[in-house]
């Protein structure tokens, strides 16, 4: 005897009378906002919109240049020290220091991480250095680098170094700790040679963990190099946009003074927007690391 209870197989039309006509789903047409609003972009656009808002009741709340220039004030500055090329000046003058010691950082940093990846003794040397040196601000060192490369561009590059180095180091390694044992067994089954396993295996099941090294240590050398400027003040061949900052201040030119800060907060959204993010979109999220 058939089972004729409401959910056996013998009652297709059962199934078909709780599926009402017409059911479905329909895909609705973003609106034109909806469609602007999806682009990242946009909505980071409209985020420094209301910031530069913000900044300007705020400023105007206080009335006082000496102490909070209005936004107004800061961009007016700020588009005159481009038009005298003066901002522009010491702006190309830190980025230039900023490109080598970043450059010998990570010169050093990879170095450092294909020791500790080829010997054990390297991996308790590169986490040993890293728990010494790593938490030790790259400014305290400053005084050390006058002493021992003088009143030049080899103190800042020294410090700059030190910024990079161990967070990129540190990150390197520990991606490359994290591959997967099967990506790790597919290159050895494949027969690679040790430059192939690494550049193949290795540097690819790492790169999110390598990504962040850089990130971390581009962001510490920039801020090490305006601390190094401010401090450090004019070197051998010009100052950059600490020294300008430095100049400003001395001079109670408050709005120069925002302006230098401005150029530093806007070449860190450049490089962050347009370099490291570009470089996630081709790579890890290409290849869905991440989402």
């Amino acid at each position: 005897m058939r089972d004729a209870g409401p959910s056996g197989p013998d009652r297709p039309d059962f199934i078909a009378s709780e599926v009402p006509a017409g059911f479905g789903v329909v895909a609705q047409p973003l609106g034109v906002w909806q469609r602007v609003f999806d682009i990242g972009a946009v909505r980071k656009g409209l985020l420094l919109l209301a910031l530069a808002g913000i900044w300007e009741a705020y400023a105007r709340w206080v009335g006082n240049s000496l102490l909070f220039p209005t936004f107004t004030e800061t961009a007016g500055a700020f588009v005159a020290g481009i038009r005298s090329t003066e901002l522009l000046a010491v702006a190309g003058r830190s980025i230039e220091m900023l490109l080598k010691g970043y450059a010998l950082g990570l010169l050093l940093a990879a170095v450092a991480t294909a020791f500790a990846t080829a010997t054990r003794i390297g991996a308790d040397l590169l986490d040993t250095l890293t728990a010494m040196f790593n938490p030790l601000p790259s400014i305290a060192l400053l005084p050390l680098a006058m002493v021992w490369f003088g009143l030049g561009d080899g103190s800042v590059i020294f410090v700059l170094i030190h910024a990079v180095l161990w967070s990129v180091a540190l990150n390197t390694h520990a991606g490359f700790r994290s591959v997967s044992t099967t990506w790790r067994m597919v290159g050895q089954n494949y027969g690679l040679s040790r430059l192939a396993y690494v550049t193949r295996i290795l540097i690819p099941g790492a790169l999110p963990s390598i990504l962040t090294g850089l990130k971390i240590g581009w962001a510490f050398a920039w801020r090490t190099l305006i601390a190094a400027e401010l401090v450090f003040g004019v070197s051998s061949s010009g100052g950059g946009l600490g020294w300008y900052i430095f100049q400003s201040k001395n001079l109670l030119d408050i709005p120069n003074v925002f302006a230098g800060l401005l150029m530093v907060i806007i070449f860190g959204l450049v490089v962050d927007n347009f370099v490291f993010r570009a470089l996630e979109q081709r790579t890890v999220r290409r290849w869905g690391m991440q989402t």
